[in-house]
C-alpha cells in the first residue's frame, strides 16, 4: 500500500470514528500532496510523499519553537501533536550511531577530508538517509567527523 492509499485509508478511518484532530490533520496533507500533483500534473511517487511529510514535520517543529518562545503552550501543545501524529507516516527513524555509520561510510566512499569537502559528502549521504533521518542531525555528524 501506498503512502497516499495509507493516508486515504487512515481519513476514512478517521472519519468513522469522528477523530476531528486526525481527520484535519490528514487533511492538510492531502491538499498539500494535492496542490503539488496539481503543479506537476501527475501523481506523486511515495519518495515524493515522504519529502512533503518530511517538510511538514519540519515546518510544525519551527512552528513550534516560535509558538513556546511567545508563551503560547495551547497552539504549541496542537502542534507538538500534528508533528508527532504525521512522523507515524515516515519510516523507522535512524539512530545518532546509525547515522555516524552512514557518515563514516559516505566520508570513505568519496574520499572527502575536510569541511571544503561538505558539499559533496551532504549530496552523496541525503539520498542514503531520505526520509529515516533529519537533516540537522546528519549535518552535525558529518561536521563533528570531518573535524
Amino acid at each position: 500500500m501506498s503512502l497516499s492509499e495509507r493516508l486515504n485509508e487512515d481519513m476514512k478511518q478517521a472519519m468513522k470514528s469522528q477523530d476531528k484532530f486526525k481527520l484535519s490533520t490528514i487533511r492538510l496533507i492531502r491538499a498539500t500532496i494535492k496542490n503539488l500533483e496539481i503543479d506537476l500534473k501527475r501523481t506523486l511517487n511515495d519518495n515524493e510523499v515522504l519529502d512533503i511529510l518530511s517538510r511538514e514535520i519540519k515546518q510544525r517543529k519551527d512552528a513550534l519553537q516560535e509558538f513556546t518562545k511567545a508563551g503560547r503552550e495551547d497552539l504549541a501543545d496542537k502542534v507538538k501533536a500534528e508533528a508527532e501524529f504525521i512522523a507515524e507516516y515516515l519510516p523507522q527513524q535512524l539512530t545518532e550511531e546509525e547515522i555516524k555509520v552512514i557518515v563514516q561510510q559516505t566520508i570513505q566512499e568519496t574520499g572527502a577530508s575536510s569541511k571544503a569537502d561538505m558539499g559533496k559528502i551532504m549530496s552523496a549521504l541525503m539520498p542514503k538517509v531520505k526520509g529515516r533521518a533529519d537533516g540537522k542531525l546528519v549535518n552535525q555528524a558529518v561536521q563533528e567527523l570531518l573535524q
